[in-house]
């Protein structure tokens, strides 16, 4: 399947499909706990100010793939540019042809820690996005990923260890303060 066969599909139901090398993938219903955490998340990238246009959840990215690839992640924070160019598109999909979101932020669901580990970090690489959180309640830990010369620098936090965003350095979020969002 092409991206523009993907962006015309609809199979009458109510599924959500991310598009993995041409492939229709089905995504499976979001736990409660992660949805927690990623609207708690959105709410601390309001409270710093980042205007709500440039925040995005439900929106999908358009990556490289083997073939046409379009991943949603939980949350994206969005450069003005992107939000702009996002505006007047006719679905909420970041184009190749669009600037990457500054952040993007998957939260790890049960059985699909490679999916957010290796592929989407590949993924996100190949799009130059500049931070990637990978927010793992399941290994209790949120790794954050920083476009660096060419590949991904990699700093992991827990418990107590304060959260460095790259992009975000006034945010003040401890590791434990993430992960207990849904509890």
């Amino acid at each position: 399947m092409t991206l523009e066969e993907y962006l015309n599909h609809d199979d009458g139901t109510d599924t959500r499909y991310e598009l993995v090398n041409g492939e229709l993938i089905a995504m499976p219903p979001e736990s409660r706990l992660n949805v927690k955490i990623a609207i708690f998340l959105l709410t601390q990238f309001v409270k710093l100010g980042i205007p709500e246009d440039q925040i995005a959840m439900k929106t999908q990215i358009a990556v490289s793939g083997l073939r046409a690839t379009a991943r949603e992640p939980d949350l994206m924070v969005l450069s003005e540019e992107a939000a702009i160019a996002l505006e007047g598109a006719p679905q909420s999909l970041i184009t190749h042809d669009m600037p990457p979101p500054l952040l993007v932020v998957e939260v790890v669901s049960p059985n699909q820690e490679s999916r957010d580990y290796r592929y989407k970090r590949t993924e996100y690489a190949g799009r130059h996005i500049p931070e990637y959180w990978i927010v793992d309640p399941i290994a209790q830990k949120v790794t954050i990923l920083e476009w660096v010369d060419g590949m991904y620098e990699e700093q992991v936090f827990q418990g107590n260890d304060a959260i460095a965003s790259p992009q975000f350095p006034a945010l003040e979020l401890t590791a434990v303060q993430v992960l207990s969002a849904g509890r």
